[in-house]
């Protein structure tokens, strides 16, 4: 395996497909659209999360905006193992939130951030998505990135191999860095505001002068005089060192405030990497990272996490019910490893940003969840492509088995041992830093 923090550009074609889902990331969450060349678990994670914010009564507006105009993204690292070759890119944008329900404000967020998305490719086998195929079970004819959806003429649901390249991750982190257009025009308002500040003050003397007598009408011109030179100078010097101190708060604020707590997870990388490559070549801590907080926003998005064939834990916690935005907050930390019966179990702290109901209002807060996964080690990992229509063992009815494990023609369930990563349990930890987001409008 190798891990490079490259810097560079990403390739045309995967640079199209992350544009095409930032893109639709906003009317996914808004309007529950399909996000293109988005991981499956994914996109199923979005529309669980749009359906949460209906069943509120909440409507939401969810909007992403380019900050640095810049028409690619970055590449700040890289890896390729057996399987995966993956890119963690980044682009600094700006994130709008604004909730309401009745037309009320409930909140209302502008921002700037730093998106970070993971994009994923197989090293080998070829990538089928726009390879035409008929349906085995009407005929019509359809590429097989719309079969992924399910057949659009008869609506024959399969089970399908993931589709590469695609986006497996997203997550924001607050900027604490302006853009250079941030920075140009951020220094030139502090400037002006130490200009107009200075004057006022100096005009504001002359009326206390006045008032009290010590006004001296030979002062006039070289008041004029401070007014044009003396004062903008000073002014502006103010303005200048006022901006300094701002940048180094949000340095030494807002930073800290993001990573409290999150120290302990350094090294949990090498720590999993060691210990699953031992086992399997195959896996790969970025492809579990995203696959781990899929797997969390859907059970925790669900309206009843023991329907999802991947869920196998205790019911949750009734806070989680409450929970309508969940954002990754870039740490993923490993407490604990175990073999057992042909088994891997992976205990982990994920920490997120998260939005929730109280009362009337919404909350924000920085929380810890403790998230543990199973898999089985007697299945490897298959790098080629494959397509199955789910069918129901009992009544042979045609569902989409990985939403639903029940079929909803006969009622039996469709317990098919999972391939991949399993949650077994979910729980909150004591909360860490809880910050109140900036321009929040709380009811």
């Amino acid at each position: 395996m190798g891990y490079n923090f490259s810097g560079g550009q990403l390739k045309d074609s995967f640079n199209q497909k992350l544009k095409n889902f930032v893109g639709s990331l906003g009317p996914a969450i808004s309007d529950g659209k399909k996000i293109p060349f988005a991981d499956s678990d994914l996109n199923y994670a979005l529309e669980l999360q749009h359906n949460r914010f209906k069943e509120m009564g909440l409507d939401v507006k969810y909007e992403l905006y380019d900050r640095d105009k810049r028409s690619d993204a970055s590449v700040g690292a890289e890896w390729r193992d057996s399987r995966y070759e993956s890119f963690v890119c980044h682009e600094q944008y700006g994130l709008k939130k604004k909730i309401t329900r009745n037309g009320v404000v409930l909140f209302n967020d502008n921002r700037h951030n730093v998106m970070y998305t993971t994009i994923t490719d197989v090293i080998s086998g070829f990538h089928p998505d726009n390879e035409s195929i008929s349906c085995p079970n009407c005929g019509n004819v359809s590429t097989l990135a719309q079969l992924q959806g399910g057949c659009p003429y008869c609506g024959t649901t399969y089970k399908m191999t993931d589709l590469f390249p695609k986006v497996t991750g997203y997550h924001f982190l607050e900027d604490v860095a302006p853009t250079s257009g941030e920075h140009k025009s951020r220094m030139w308002l502090f400037i002006l505001g130490g200009v107009v500040h200075t004057i006022l003050l100096g005009i504001f003397g002359i009326i206390l002068s006045i008032i009290n007598g010590e006004f001296d009408a030979t002062s006039i011109p070289m008041f004029i005089m401070a007014c044009m030179f003396m004062l903008p100078i000073y002014g502006m010097g103010t303005g200048f060192m006022a901006y300094g101190v701002y940048r180094l708060v949000r340095l030494f604020v807002v930073g800290p405030r993001q990573s409290a707590g999150k120290f302990g997870t350094i090294g949990s990388r090498r720590a999993f990497e060691e210990r699953m490559k031992r086992i399997s070549p195959e896996f790969s801590f970025e492809y579990f990272t995203s696959k781990a907080v899929s797997l969390i926003k859907t059970a925790v998005f669900a309206p009843n996490e023991h329907d999802l064939m991947f869920y196998k834990g205790a019911d949750l916690d009734p806070y989680f019910k409450r929970i309508i935005d969940l954002n990754y907050g870039s740490a993923l930390g490993l407490t604990d490893f175990q073999e057992a019966y042909g088994n891997v179990y992976v205990t982990t702290n994920a920490f997120f940003d998260v939005l929730y109901t109280l009362g009337d209002g919404i909350e924000f807060k920085r929380d810890v969840f403790k998230a543990v996964f199973k898999r089985r080690l007697d299945i490897p990992m298959d790098m080629n492509f494959s397509m199955t229509k789910i069918q129901c063992p009992s009544c042979g009815g045609n569902f989409n088995a990985i939403q639903n494990k029940y079929c909803p023609y006969c009622g039996k369930e469709y317990n098919i041992e999972s391939q991949d990563w399993v949650l077994v349990e979910l729980s909150r930890k004591q909360p860490a830093a809880n910050a109140p987001a900036p321009n929040n409008k709380q009811a």
